[in-house]
C-alpha cells in the first residue's frame, strides 16, 4: 500500500490544473454577462412595455415575454442605439445634437462635472500625448513593483516647476475603477504601447502581453 504522501501532490496538481483551465472560461463569462447584464438594463424600461402590450393582444404571443427572450430584445435594442449613435455622430445633424447635448448637461449641477470628466478621460485616451508616452508604468505599491497607468496629464510643480504626469491606474480585471497617482515624469518608465495592448494586459491579468517589457525608467541625460 502506497504512502498517502505519494497522492496529495497528485490531487494538488489537477485541482490546479483545473481551476487555470476553468479560471479563463469563468473570466470571460463574468466580463460577458457583466455587459449582456448592463446592456439589457438600458434597454428594458422601453421593451418590456412594448412587448408587454404586443402580447396582449393575442394570447399565442404570450411567449414573447419570457425572461430570456425580454433580455435578448432589450439588448438588441441597446446594441442597436449605440451603433445608431455612432452612425448620427459622424454626421452634421448628430454633431449638433451631441453640442446641443452637452450644452444642457453643462447647466446640470454635478451632473456637468461627471459627464465633462468622462469626456475629457475618453478623449484623452483615443489621442496621442504630447511630450511623454501615454502608456507607462509607475512605482505602485511600491519602488519594487510596477503597474501599468495612462498618462492623462502632464504638469507643473509649483515653486520648482518640476514636470508632474496625473496617471490612472486601473485595476485587474475590471478597468474601469482604479487610482490616480500624481509622479515626477522623470520617475515613470516609458512604453512602446498602445491603449488597446494595454487594456488586453490588464483584462488578461497579465496573461496577453508581448515577451518583453521596460522595467526601469530611462537613466537622464549626462551633464555636458
Amino acid at each position: 500500500m502506497s504512502p498517502p504522501s505519494t497522492t496529495r501532490p497528485s490531487l494538488k496538481r489537477l485541482f490546479l490544473t483545473g481551476l487555470l483551465t476553468l479560471l479563463p472560461i469563468w473570466l470571460t463569462w463574468v466580463v460577458v454577462k457583466f455587459v449582456f447584464v448592463l446592456l439589457s438594463d438600458i434597454g428594458r424600461p422601453v421593451i418590456q412595455p412594448l412587448v408587454h402590450s404586443y402580447a396582449a393582444t393575442d394570447a399565442r404571443l404570450a411567449w414573447l415575454e419570457l425572461p430570456w427572450l425580454l433580455n435578448a430584445f432589450a439588448l438588441l435594442a441597446t446594441v442597436a442605439v449605440i451603433m445608431l449613435s455612432g452612425v448620427m455622430a459622424r454626421r452634421v445633424f448628430g454633431q449638433r445634437m451631441l453640442r446641443w447635448f452637452e450644452a444642457l448637461i453643462a447647466r446640470i449641477p454635478f451632473a456637468n462635472i461627471i459627464y465633462g470628466s468622462a469626456r475629457q478621460l475618453l478623449n484623452i485616451l483615443q489621442t496621442k500625448p504630447d511630450g511623454t508616452q501615454r502608456v507607462v508604468l509607475v512605482d505602485f505599491p511600491h519602488t519594487e513593483m510596477k503597474s501599468i497607468g495612462f498618462v492623462t496629464r502632464v504638469l507643473r510643480e509649483q515653486g520648482t516647476g518640476r514636470e508632474l504626469a496625473a496617471v490612472y491606474v486601473p485595476t485587474t480585471p475590471n478597468p474601469t475603477s482604479g487610482y490616480l497617482e500624481i509622479v515626477p515624469v522623470e520617475k515613470i518608465t516609458p512604453t512602446e504601447w498602445t491603449v488597446d495592448q494595454a487594456m488586453a494586459f490588464i483584462i488578461s491579468g497579465g496573461a496577453v502581453s508581448p515577451e518583453t517589457i521596460p522595467f526601469s525608467p530611462p537613466a537622464p541625460p549626462s551633464a555636458p
